[in-house]
């Protein structure tokens, strides 16, 4: 629950959503484990399409989507090809400890350990909710930036499902206020 201090801070912050996970880095060497229906290699791309159900957990961060798109460098280390990138779409779902980030779509660069993801944005920590067009996670630091950019994202003041109107171009949310006595 946000407190009016920190709620000016965040504005003023330019719409980064607190997290109280950020003094955790995420572990971005550990292996990174998929499951899906079907995988097609596509070596001479440097790539693989994971598609159906796709389901993949790194440390204790889980991603999942319709399709992803994996791509490697071509470098082998210890019989594994270096990942560098995941390019997910169709229903893209991040979950990290005490926060949930749904889009339409989702790229995680290994490099430069960043996640973006893109259209119809909604990022969930307790019962705070902020949407928006697109957002930004860098895994080092656990700061989450949301901005308005519109990409595919619902028109202006569209009901989202979890009762949030979401005005195309702008960031919007709900906060929830402690009790007072």
């Amino acid at each position: 629950m946000l407190r009016a201090p920190a709620l000016l801070a965040l504005v003023l912050a330019g719409t980064a959503f607190p997290s109280a996970a950020r003094a955790q880095r995420h572990d971005t060497s550990a292996p990174i484990d998929f499951a899906a229906n079907a995988i097609e290699l596509q070596d001479k791309a440097n790539r693989a399409v994971l598609s159906g159900g796709v389901n993949i957990r790194q440390s204790n961060m889980t991603l999942t989507a319709d399709r992803v798109t994996v791509a490697y460098t071509g470098q082998v280390i210890g019989d594994s090809p270096q990942v560098s990138r995941l390019d997910a779409s169709g229903g893209v779902t991040v979950v990290r400890p005490q926060q949930k980030a749904r889009a339409q779509y989702g790229v995680y660069d290994l490099n430069r350990r960043v996640i973006t993801m893109l259209g119809a944005v909604s990022l969930t920590q307790g019962t705070n909710t902020v949407t928006g067009g697109r957002l930004s996670i860098n895994l080092d630091t656990g700061r989450a930036v949301i901005d308005g950019s519109s990409v595919g994202g619902a028109a202006a003041g569209t009901s989202t499902d979890n009762g949030v109107v979401r005005q195309s171009g702008r960031v919007t949310g709900r906060f929830t206020v402690p009790e007072r006595q």
